[in-house]
C-alpha cells in the first residue's frame, strides 16, 4: 500500500482535535449557544476533554513526524476514537444525543478506520535503531 498519505492525514488529525480542543476551551459557551444546546453546570467538564483534545493533537503530530517510530501512538489514537464514537452512537440509538456531537461521531469514525489502516499499512516495516 502507498504510505505517503499517512503524514499528512496525521498532520489533518492533529488540526482537527487541536482545533475541536482549542474552541471548546477558548468558547465552549459560544458553542453550546450555536447549537442551542443547554451546557453543563461548569465549564470544567467540556474544558477538561478539551484539554485532552490538545493532548492527543500533539500525539498525532508526533506520528506525523515520524510514522514508523511512533507506530504505537497509533492504537491510542484508535482508542480515542473508539471511546467517543461508541458513546456517541450509543445515544444516538438509545436515548438521543444533542446534533452538535453526530458529526463529529461520524467523523472520528472515517478517522479510527484510517487510524486502523495506517497502523497495518506501516506494520510491516523494520522499526528504526
Amino acid at each position: 500500500m502507498n504510505e505517503k498519505w499517512i503524514k499528512p492525514f496525521f498532520l489533518l488529525a492533529a488540526l482537527y482535535d487541536g482545533v475541536l480542543g482549542i474552541a471548546f476551551i477558548i468558547a465552549p459557551a459560544s458553542i453550546f449557544a450555536m447549537y442551542g444546546v443547554e451546557p453543563p453546570n461548569h465549564m470544567a467538564y467540556v474544558q477538561f476533554p478539551a484539554m485532552l483534545l490538545i493532548l492527543f493533537a500533539i500525539m498525532f503530530y508526533r506520528v506525523a513526524m515520524d510514522p514508523v517510530r511512533n507506530r504505537d501512538l497509533i492504537l491510542y489514537g484508535c482508542g480515542l476514537k473508539i471511546a467517543y464514537c461508541s458513546l456517541a452512537f450509543w445515544y444516538m440509538v438509545t436515548t438521543g444525543i444533542p446534533s452538535m456531537w453526530v458529526p463529529w461521531a461520524y467523523a472520528d469514525l472515517v478517522f479510527l478506520v484510517l487510524f486502523i489502516l495506517s497502523w497495518r499499512s506501516i506494520g510491516g516495516r523494520p522499526q528504526p535503531a
